[in-house]
């Protein structure tokens, strides 16, 4: 039997890595206008980053990490998100002294032990961007519009812009006490999963997708209602400049973001072309006090991720991959013998080292399956070599799509093509 991919991953193969490559060419493209630079950082983090980073009590540090043993027995995690990663990185490598503010993006692979499902993997790939070093509600509501911005520059324009606050260490803890409170007479009516997250994090009842579920949260205590003075105050110029950016935007006072370290304001990007029930485009928010929780200076922080899966498919139009595709090859060199074969070689060599894509086969196959191949293969154009093109240093270049031909000698090949190409 032959081995299958891991559950939960996915091969990305040529004619659609194609549109992964675009969407890294706009990240860098549209951030880099707003002057944020790439972090790379390990695949492989020690677990207490994350346990205490992200939350002991999330789902997510207690179900759905990777965790292993090292050689010495200290746990090490695949990592699950890139926020907790960079934030480690700011602190170990001093970024702080390098800027004020430190303005990042990131692009790889994460990985989550759930169920998979359309659009949702096991090993995913995220797009981040974190600001670190500000606490201005200016600065949210800018990278807002730099997501949109990117997303408009991709071909999307149809999706919501969902905000709300969170509070902070002022004002949250009283306020999930009354939530918690609230949810006691009505607790036999919410699914399992929600009666845990009533002892563990309340809060993680509005993410909950069971439809009894979200019939019940209009009983229950907005917490945009017990916002301190500074927390409302924020959120306030984060909507005023939301305004001012001419950016469309709805309160949701059900949205809450699943990591512990949250503040302020979160927000989503959603689009009905992801289903009703797994429609976030992205999700982020304000973190002000990850960095001195993971033992670094105070640095006020504002950041979402992406899952580029989920874009791709949107991109798609729904469907998980296009069809295998190779890229098309500018010029397929024929040869009708070993002599001819390598002035192809050679002549591929030099047309490589100007730019163009040169496909030469060396099966042996005869001419008229050489040139079944190049059909095959969408080559724009074709050019046969024999014995008579040796002796006579000319060479017919022939354009696949009409069967036009050109004639020509083998130094001006470059320039012939380049004027044809030019045409098309």
């Amino acid at each position: 039997m032959a081995i299958r991919s891991i559950q939960g991953t996915h091969d990305i193969l040529p004619g659609t890595v194609e549109l992964w490559q675009r969407i890294e060419d706009t990240i860098r493209s549209v951030f880099g206008r707003y002057g944020f630079a790439e972090i790379r950082t390990p695949v492989l983090e020690w677990t207490e980053l994350f346990a205490r980073g992200v939350g002991s009590a999330t789902e997510l540090v207690q179900k759905e990490m990777y965790s292993l043993p090292d050689s010495k027995g200290r746990s090490i995690t695949l990592r699950p998100e890139g926020t907790a990663p960079v934030i480690r990185a700011y602190i170990e490598h001093h970024l702080d002294r390098a800027a004020s503010v430190s303005r990042l993006y990131y692009i790889g692979p994460m990985f989550r032990h759930e169920r998979p499902q359309k659009g949702r993997y096991r090993q995913f790939h995220q797009l981040g961007i974190e600001v670190i070093g500000s606490e201005s509600p200016a600065v949210e509501a800018e990278v807002i519009e730099a997501v949109i911005r990117f997303l408009n520059e991709l071909g999307l324009d149809r999706f919501d812009v969902v905000v709300n606050s969170v509070g902070d260490a002022n004002c949250r803890p009283a306020y999930v006490a009354k939530l918690a409170g609230a949810m006691e007479p009505l607790l036999g009516e919410f699914c399992g999963q929600c009666q845990i997250r009533h002892k563990t994090n309340p809060l993680r009842i509005f993410d909950c997708k069971v439809p009894s579920c979200r019939e019940l949260l209009p009983k229950l205590p907005r917490l945009i209602d017990h916002l301190c003075d500074d927390c409302r105050q924020h959120h306030q110029e984060f909507l005023k400049w939301l305004e001012t950016l001419e950016i469309d935007y709805k309160e949701d006072p059900n949205l809450v973001r699943g990591l512990d370290y949250y503040v302020r304001t979160t927000f989503e990007l959603i689009s009905d072309g992801l289903g009703p029930t797994q429609n976030a485009i992205l999700g982020g928010g304000r973190y002000d006090g990850l960095s001195e929780l993971l033992g670094g200076p105070r640095a006020p922080a504002f950041g979402f991720a992406l899952g580029l899966e989920r874009l791709v498919l949107l991109l798609n139009e729904g469907k998980e991959n296009l069809d295998f595709a190779l890229p098309a090859p500018d010029l397929f060199l024929a040869y009708l013998d070993e002599d001819s074969l390598k002035e192809c070689v050679l002549m591929a060599t030099r047309l490589r080292g100007l730019g163009f894509h040169v496909y030469v086969d060396y099966e042996g196959r005869s001419l008229r399956a050489q040139l079944r191949l190049a059909n095959r293969l969408n080559c724009l154009f074709s050019c046969v070599i024999g014995e008579e093109e040796l002796a006579s240093g000319r060479l017919k270049l022939k354009r696949m799509s009409d069967g036009l031909q050109i004639e020509t000698q083998p130094t001006a090949m470059d320039t012939i093509l380049s004027q044809q190409k030019a045409e098309l």
